[in-house]
């Protein structure tokens, strides 16, 4: 398809040299002497992209302009002036024009405007898919070494920096490379865990940050005399959404450290998120608080006592009085409810927000029909979450911080990952209800989908019976019963779940801003 394009100069006869030139390249150059007749063919005509002469008798350059963008802004306008005086590109800039042009201009530079402009997403889809096709073979050939905690780290976040990066770009071939490449690394990846994970928890000194030591690795080190530390724990938030917010975030702050640690399993937030203020696995807990600690099978509110719990990790690790305050927020009123209520929390040490927006997100999808058409994939869903934040009173709140000398970290306590792959399972009446973990007495399963924990005391997990036990869905499986299998299927499959293994629930972003 041939690319029109439209030039306006009432010196357009001193340009032939430049046209001839372009029509050889291919391109379909109309001309006009002056605004009017500039504006009568942008009218009449379908245009790619329009090289405009700031000063014009008539209607000036910023006249047509204006014009041309009420017709079509979305057609990009080249301004070519004589003069740098700053006015001028302040009002052409403002007027959202995609270059500028000085006087005089040669060929080579015209068509560089021009492939820049109306090939730019062309050539960086051939540039992004080149770059990736060989990262693919490295990719390939690091999956197979023996990784440590930190390189699966690495490969994860290459893994969504390629995954955003090929997002905009209509090309289904490298979607299903990467989709697939990202399965096999998350075979590789609960294999590492599964072989690796108990010897983790017997020896900390050489396993990964996990959940119940977030705070006191990461947080409480930044607590200090320069100002309040503000803990933002976002439900759920995967990397590659964190990837999403992140541009708005670093408007307002100056990012001073990305690091991530290890969920604890399951990865659900009544073991990893009580696990975060405890700052003690959940057998720990239940140890330490008989009466505030609730098992799968108790009744209630799983997360009910989190400020309780941080009070006693700040007394007990930081070994001194620290004034913090815990607020948790579910709806946008309480969002709201709080920014007015701010100020008062600047006196504090430790401040600790939990929203729980992006986790609702997840389980709303899967309960309504429309969310799940809104979010019908990792790209939707990551879009959604971006939509929800730039208009959150967590965004409004953000901005106010900035305006402080605090420091915000931003973390979650798991991730989440669309599952597709139904496996059965076989359990007593009492055995829990989360589709990527169980925990029961005489667990019948398939164990090639499953990371079997037969001592749950192992896994530093509380054991309900002599005999219970533990399973963890491995990849993007999710648990069934046979007696309602088609049920199941037709509601669960490709709803986003969280309770068992994979990078996406198990790598967690941790995330440090300070003051611009």
């Amino acid at each position: 398809m041939d690319t029109n394009i439209l030039w306006a100069d009432d010196e357009i006869d001193l340009l032939k040299p430049h046209i001839l030139f372009l029509n050889e390249k291919g391109y379909k150059v109309t001309t006009a002497t002056n605004g009017h007749d500039a504006l009568d063919a942008f009218k009449n005509g379908y245009y790619d992209l329009v090289f405009l002469d700031e000063n014009m008798p008539g209607l000036t350059g910023l006249e047509t302009l204006s014009e041309i963008k009420n017709i079509n802004s979305d057609v990009p306008v080249v301004m070519i002036t004589k003069s740098e005086e700053e006015y001028l590109m302040e009002d052409a800039i403002g007027s959202k024009i995609a270059d500028y042009l000085i006087k005089p201009v040669n060929p080579r530079q015209v068509l560089m405007t021009i492939k820049k402009l109306t090939e730019n997403k062309k050539l960086v889809g051939a540039k992004t898919t080149m770059a990736y096709q060989q990262d693919f073979r490295t990719l390939g050939m690091t999956l197979n070494d023996n990784l440590s905690f930190q390189e699966w780290v690495d490969v994860y976040k290459k893994l969504i920096y390629w995954e955003l990066e090929l997002e905009s770009l209509e090309d289904a071939g490298m979607h299903e490379i990467l989709t697939l490449q990202k399965a096999e690394a998350n075979v590789q990846f609960c294999k590492f865990v599964e072989k690796n994970y108990l010897n983790w928890l017997k020896n900390p000194d050489s396993a990964p940050t996990f959940s119940h030591q977030l705070f006191k690795k990461k947080v409480f080190p930044k607590i200090d005399d320069s100002g309040p530390v503000f803990f933002i724990l976002i439900d759920n938030l995967r990397y590659d959404q964190f990837k999403l917010i992140n541009p708005l975030i670093s408007e307002y702050f100056r990012m001073e450290e990305e690091d991530t640690y290890y969920s604890i399993l399951p990865t659900a937030t009544q073991y990893a998120r009580n696990a975060i203020f405890a700052g003690l696995m959940p057998l720990e807990m239940e140890k330490r608080f008989p009466g505030m600690w609730q098992n799968d099978e108790d009744e209630g509110g799983k997360n009910l006592h989190e400020e309780a719990f941080l009070g006693d990790q700040i007394k007990r690790v930081m070994r001194k009085d620290c004034k913090f305050s815990y607020t948790k927020i579910l709806n946008i009123d309480e969002g709201r409810a709080l920014n007015e209520s701010v100020n008062n929390l600047m006196r504090n040490e430790l401040n600790v927000v939990v929203y729980n927006f992006v986790d609702m997100l997840s389980h709303a999808r899967t309960d309504m029909q429309m969310i799940r058409e809104l979010a019908s994939d990792d790209a939707a869903y990551r879009s959604l979450t971006l939509s929800w934040f730039e208009h959150s009173p967590l965004f409004e709140l953000l901005k106010f911080l900035a305006s402080k000398q605090v420091k915000v970290i931003i973390s979650t306590d798991h991730g989440t990952i669309k599952v597709k792959n139904p496996s059965k399972i076989i359990g007593d009446r009492n055995t829990n209800t989360n589709l990527r973990y169980k925990q029961g007495k005489n667990l019948n399963f398939n164990a090639k989908d499953v990371f079997h924990v037969k001592n749950p005391h192992d896994a530093m997990l509380p054991k309900l019976h002599v005999s219970s036990s533990f399973v963890f869905a491995k990849v993007d499986n999710y648990f069934v019963y046979p007696n309602n299998y088609n049920q199941f299927v037709n509601f669960y499959n490709e709803t986003f779940q969280h309770g068992g293994i994979s990078l996406e629930e198990m790598i967690i972003p941790v995330i440090t801003y300070g003051p611009k």
